[in-house]
């Protein structure tokens, strides 16, 4: 049995906090549970570029009797999505001792900090509005939301060859949301079933014209006086999130770091004692980067 070193102590301590880390984080997504998500346990600064394939379109050609199959020399597309961000949460506590032997004390250092990155996330991704050209944009500026704007947005998607096994998604603000649950004809009953029923009783809008419907806090608004809401509407290959590692403190700094992965997420947590005022310093970090990875995939939804 391994002796027990203020090494090993350090270390130990560091992962049972990354263990309350990623959790936290991922219940708190929703752009970033949606989109496609490319994680690799590689290394990497903030600045770095990674290329992420898209699949060719090819065309079915008519293979006649005696005849010869054309060969056709598709170009692999590329998104580049730079890791231009580089969001830390960072806070102190004075006796760590005491707040390991109380989990739930623990937590409540943790949570805020994981919920603070993953609102960053959030805006980023959501901000991505406005990169989506290739769909002409619908609904109306400063209107409420409609029911032939949301089957205009599926329109979109569905002429955009999105396939008919991908889920499409509707991300609005809260009161875009609240719009939705009073039209009538899916919200109540007798015009919607269980559905309606849903949507009156417990509050959620669910599935709407092949939308999983979502809401946000984060959804971008714009303008003053009329104020322009923008939604949005997308398949999950309309978006990428690119996470990467962020390599270990240099030995010797009196940093420990460790790192908490999984389903396509990584963040790392860092520990260091800080002299200046007698405390344990934790810093949640994470490395990521956002890009429309295809244009036709998404539509901006206005209202």
């Amino acid at each position: 049995m391994p002796a027990i070193t203020s090494a090993n102590l350090a270390n130990a301590i560091v992962k049972l906090v990354a263990v309350d880390a990623l959790p936290a984080l991922t219940g708190n997504l929703i752009m970033g549970n949606l989109v496609n998500r490319d994680y690799e346990p590689m290394l990497a600064q903030a600045g770095d570029t990674v290329n992420i394939p898209i699949p060719p379109t090819l065309i079915a050609n008519n293979l006649a009797e005696g005849g010869t199959v054309q060969t056709q020399n598709p170009n692999l597309g590329n998104a580049q999505i730079v890791l231009n961000t580089h969001a830390e949460a960072t806070f102190q506590i004075p006796d760590v001792t005491k707040v390991l032997a109380v989990p739930d004390l623990l937590k409540l250092y943790m949570q805020p900090a994981v919920v603070a990155l993953a609102e960053r996330i959030e805006t980023d991704l959501l901000a991505l509005y406005a990169q989506f050209t290739a769909n002409a944009v619908v609904g109306l500026s400063g209107m409420t939301i409609t029911e032939a704007a949301i089957d205009a947005a599926e329109t979109a998607l569905f002429q955009a060859k999105v396939p008919a096994s991908a889920a499409k998604y509707l991300v609005v603000d809260p009161a875009t949301y609240s719009t939705l649950r009073q039209i009538p004809r899916f919200s109540e009953y007798f015009t919607a079933g269980d559905a309606g029923l849903r949507a009156l009783v417990d509050g959620a809008v669910g599935k709407l014209k092949d939308f999983f419907v979502f809401r946000s806090q984060f959804v971008p608004r714009t303008g003053s006086g009329p104020v322009t809401t923008h939604n949005l509407a997308f398949s999950k290959n309309a978006i990428g999130l690119v996470v990467r590692r962020l390599p270990q403190p240099l030995p010797g700094t009196g940093a420990v770091a460790e790192y908490a992965e999984a389903g396509n997420f990584g963040l790392r947590v860092v520990m260091s004692y800080q002299p200046n005022t007698l405390a344990q310093q934790f810093t949640v970090d994470v490395l990521y980067g956002v890009a429309v990875l295809r244009n036709s995939f998404g539509v901006h939804v206005e209202s």
